[in-house]
């Protein structure tokens, strides 16, 4: 990793694992807290918290179709179609649970983060959980603190 040192790299890790799950965007100042409080807004089904932790414009890739979501309104575009797809077949109840994160990295104003994943919902009353995911996201600081740029999902093993 280059532009930082390994001291600062371990100090990130430790601040990365042992934050709290729930935290507040005044505590987005580590790559680790802002993605922390966009899943905390997901779980919650809150739309602008969610928005709230991301730079304008940013990116979204994910399995499900349109597959790509760009520009500025992207984080409310993919949720908007998350609902309309939930909808359509029968799922609800979202829930994802990050678990420790392979990588934090921050150089700059930029930082990225890989963090293996569990999403449990509910398709027609049945409950599914989806383990082995990984959800990879793209950083940048801002005076509020970090914001998320872009975010990709790679579902795990059925």
């Amino acid at each position: 990793m280059i532009g930082i040192s390994t001291a600062r790299r371990a100090l990130l890790i430790i601040a990365a694992i042992c934050a709290p799950a729930s935290t507040s965007l005044a505590d987005t100042t580590e790559p680790m807290g802002a993605v922390r409080e966009y899943i905390d807004a997901f779980n919650k089904g809150d739309m602008e918290g969610m928005a709230a932790t991301w730079a304008v414009p940013a990116s979204i890739l994910d399995g499900m179709a349109p597959h790509v979501w760009q520009g500025p309104t992207a984080c409310k575009d993919w949720y908007r179609d998350v609902l309309t797809t939930g909808e359509r077949e029968g799922a609800t109840g979202y829930f994802v649970t990050l678990e420790e994160p392979r990588h934090v990295d921050a150089s700059g104003d930029r930082g990225d983060v890989f963090v293996p994943t569990t999403m449990t919902f509910k398709v027609h009353g049945k409950q599914v959980t989806q383990s082995g995911s990984t959800f990879t996201v793209a950083l940048q600081t801002r005076p509020a603190g970090w914001r998320i740029t872009a975010w990709a999902w790679a579902k795990g093993p059925e």
